[in-house]
């Protein structure tokens, strides 16, 4: 176990080296210049399109742009928020939230790129179905020649949709919150009955598909972001004296890495370091550019590509800008990030907590149970799309199954594995969708230059 928890390590590092994040990152800001800050310009029409007043039943898709939002809002707005924030603070310290930020704000234009993408290039699986995402975009988009990259991406796919980290995190919260305070012995067994437990309550959403994941999503998600927003505010209140010193203390350290805590340096010091450890949980909180979204997009009910980007880049606000930040400030002005040795979730639980002390666990976990669940029905759509593109849409359930039994692995194994086995395979992911994203790029610009022009002329 050893062994293999060094070689995720290695691999992850591997992954994630300088030339993938002049790709990731560099690319990102090149489509935030290059589209002259569009995501940021029509945030207003962005939320009328969500709202449904551009809706029409006749269009191609399968979910409404709303259900396309929560499916994939379900899949990021849970563990990253939470655990990944605990995560980036535990190690990294104030300033790693900063570069979160930045990773978002870079991360709305790539959405929109991306997602604009899966719309415009949409292809046909075996079946006939229409279908959206970097698969179909590369193959679509820039040819049959370049179909070993959407392959490349599927195989990918195939391993970063297991919900081993959700999981993992899942059964900690239960273990830390729920059982350990009540007297019972945790153990392997305890865990592997927790995997059982949502063996059983996945298989009932995922096995209904797109349509049942997006209802059960768009009624899960918002519900259980208010009741999160409520919770933290309580926090905040109660600690409202030292709010704007720690705001100030992200921003401040995100240039000092004060409080990193690994003795790695990168791109040539401590400062390089925090920013990698910054980004790489803001890619695992928002996912953009990694190309999983762009999947759950790809399945709106829409005829104009230029819409479901606009909504698609709504996530990485409402996911690291908003959730993010009330996570790390509520760890932050609570004191438990230097008090504890708690890492991940019982970090997070640590600081709903000392608030809260009767109900602020229980509260959380109820939001981390959500969360958990609604990621697991999303994710196991994502890699049956991959499956479905490899090796046909007969063949996709096939992959529920394996996904499924995968819930035994998160249940059982380490935090440390579960993080750099998905960040690895993240990286994986992202470059066939950031390297086609990029080349298509003027594509985008062309259509969403129509777009806007129709719109005025309209108006």
């Amino acid at each position: 176990m050893e062994f293999l928890n060094q070689l995720l390590k290695d691999f992850s590092a591997l992954a994630w080296s300088f030339p993938f994040m002049i790709l990731f990152i560099g690319g990102g800001l090149y489509l935030l210049i290059r589209s002259r800050f569009l995501p940021f310009r029509y945030l207003g029409h962005a939320i009328s399109v969500l709202r449904g007043k551009y809706d029409d039943p006749n269009d191609p898709g399968q979910i409404s742009h709303f259900q396309a939002l929560t499916t994939a809002l379900s899949a990021t707005v849970g563990m990253g928020n939470i655990a990944g924030v605990a995560v980036a603070i535990s190690i990294g310290g104030p300033g790693a939230v900063f570069w979160m930020w930045i990773s978002a704000v870079v991360g709305m234009s790539t959405k929109f790129f991306t997602s604009t993408l899966a719309i415009l290039y949409r292809g046909k699986d075996s079946a006939g179905e229409i279908q959206g995402g970097p698969m179909y975009f590369i193959t679509e988009g820039l040819g049959k020649t370049w179909k070993p990259l959407a392959i490349c991406f599927s195989i990918c796919g195939l391993i970063g949709a297991l919900p081993v980290f959700n999981v993992n995190q899942l059964t900690q919260a239960l273990n830390d919150i729920l059982l350990i305070p009540n007297g019972f012995e945790v153990s392997f067994t305890s865990n592997l009955c927790i995997g059982l437990v949502l063996i059983s309550v996945t298989a009932i959403v995922i096995l209904g598909g797109i349509k049942r994941i997006g209802n059960v999503a768009s009624r899960l998600v918002p519900s259980m972001v208010v009741l999160y927003f409520v919770l933290v505010i309580i926090i905040l209140v109660a600690h409202n004296d030292v709010l704007l010193h720690y705001l100030e203390l992200i921003i401040t350290d995100a240039f000092a890495a004060n409080y990193y805590q690994k003795d790695d340096t990168i791109f040539g010091g401590v400062l390089g370091a925090l920013i990698l450890h910054g980004v790489k949980r803001g890619a695992f909180s928002n996912e953009a550019g990694i190309g999983t979204a762009p999947m759950a997009h790809g399945a709106a009910k829409t005829d104009e590509p230029v819409r479901e980007g606009l909504v698609a880049m709504l996530g990485p606000a409402i996911d690291t800008l908003i959730v993010c930040t009330l996570t790390a400030l509520a760890i932050l002005v609570t004191g438990v990030w230097e008090t504890t040795s708690d890492n991940g979730v019982s970090l997070t639980a640590s600081a709903f907590g000392s608030v809260m002390p009767s109900f602020g666990k229980y509260a959380l976990l109820i939001c981390i149970a959500v969360f958990s669940m609604s990621s697991l029905f999303s994710y196991s759509y994502y890699g049956t799309k991959c499956m479905s593109f490899l090796f046909g849409a007969d063949k996709k359930h096939y992959y529920n199954y394996f996904y499924i039994l995968s819930i035994l692995i998160g249940a059982t194994t380490s935090l440390s594995m579960m993080i750099n086995l998905i960040d690895g395979v993240f990286a994986m992911m992202a470059v066939p969708t950031m390297t086609a994203t990029i080349i298509l790029a003027p594509k985008v610009i062309k259509v969403s230059r129509i777009y806007f022009q129709k719109l005025k002329n309209n108006n």
